[in-house]
């Protein structure tokens, strides 16, 4: 488990991560979340004692990342997948790796097996592509069969066949009770992904919760009901509007978007008033949306909105 507690970094006068305090916990994907500049990246630097935090401490299993005898069979990491030498092979980078560290080396060839490189092992790092550069990253955090990982943008440059191997292979490894902590700016993909979301702007905690938790909070979150008989539906829409912070809006035929009130809300007045329903259930937001709503003060360079 990674366990951050008050970790701040500053840079002269600028603060890049402030008072940060969450746990990232084992047999979950917890997704990383934040503007460009946010600190996610100088988050996971100082995880893994790449930068000293100005205060506060990074842990893992309770220790410091300095305090690990061996770090790389506890701890994975993929931060820029082209910190490399490029007149290396994949195969001997690897085995570079995992001489310094001590770890055997079949496992070199396991790993190379697991992100799919086998064929080009024994060519050099140089040439390869970036999605072949970040399964080449991803193999060098898998190669100490650790407990904890931690991916900067792991799926920049692959492929979708390549995004979507990255999301089975990082939740296996969360359902093998590992420690996945994952950043992304690939919404669609994160929310399909990530189990639990920590979402950070201008280096403070905005949000630390689960998925679902993130996409039913929040003015997008609504609920969606569907009454068959017109005048039942004028009736309701009608009490619905006279409740304080209810707003209610059209969803298609027969069918109202309602926000400000909940699903049980609704159906007790839906009951107290003999309306019969089609249907009625909480329509949730996209992670898209709902991070969108969430860092809008948090954006560091802001531009004017486009109508589409």
């Amino acid at each position: 488990m990674i366990t951050l507690r008050g970790l701040t970094k500053r840079y002269g006068d600028t603060t890049a991560v402030e008072d940060l305090t969450l746990d990232v916990e084992g047999g979950r994907v917890t997704g990383f979340l934040g503007p460009n500049g946010a600190g996610k990246s100088t988050t996971m630097r100082m995880v893994l004692g790449l930068d000293h935090p100005s205060a506060g401490t990074a842990h893992i299993d309770d220790k410091p990342y300095a305090s690990l005898r061996h770090p790389a069979r506890e701890v994975g990491a993929l931060l820029d997948a082209k910190a490399l030498h490029p007149a290396r092979t994949a195969r001997n980078h690897l085995l570079a790796m995992a001489r310094s560290n001590g770890i055997p080396t079949r496992r070199v060839d396991e790993v190379l097996e697991q992100v799919g490189l086998t064929s080009v092992a024994r060519k050099r790092a140089g040439g390869f592509s970036l999605g072949m550069v970040q399964r080449l990253g991803i193999a060098g955090a898998l190669l100490g069969d650790p407990r904890v990982l931690i991916f900067d943008e792991p799926v920049n440059g692959l492929d979708l066949d390549g995004v979507r191997w990255v999301r089975g292979l990082v939740r296996s490894l969360a359902a093998e009770g590992r420690a996945v902590f994952l950043s992304s700016h690939l919404m669609s993909e994160m929310q399909v992904t990530a189990d639990h979301l920590v979402v950070i702007g201008r280096g403070r905690l905005l949000a630390d919760k689960p998925m679902a938790a993130m996409l039913a909070e929040g003015s997008l979150a609504a609920v969606r009901v569907r009454v068959p008989r017109p005048d039942d539906l004028r009736l309701l829409t009608d009490r619905l509007r006279a409740r304080p912070g209810v707003e209610v809006g059209p969803a298609g035929a027969g069918a109202v978007l309602v926000r400000g009130t909940t699903v049980a809300a609704v159906g007790d007045l839906a009951h107290d008033l003999g309306v019969r329903l089609h249907g009625l259930h909480a329509a949730t937001a996209s992670l898209e949306e709902a991070y969108l709503e969430l860092t809008a003060d948090s954006v560091e360079y802001g531009t004017k909105k486009v109508e589409s």
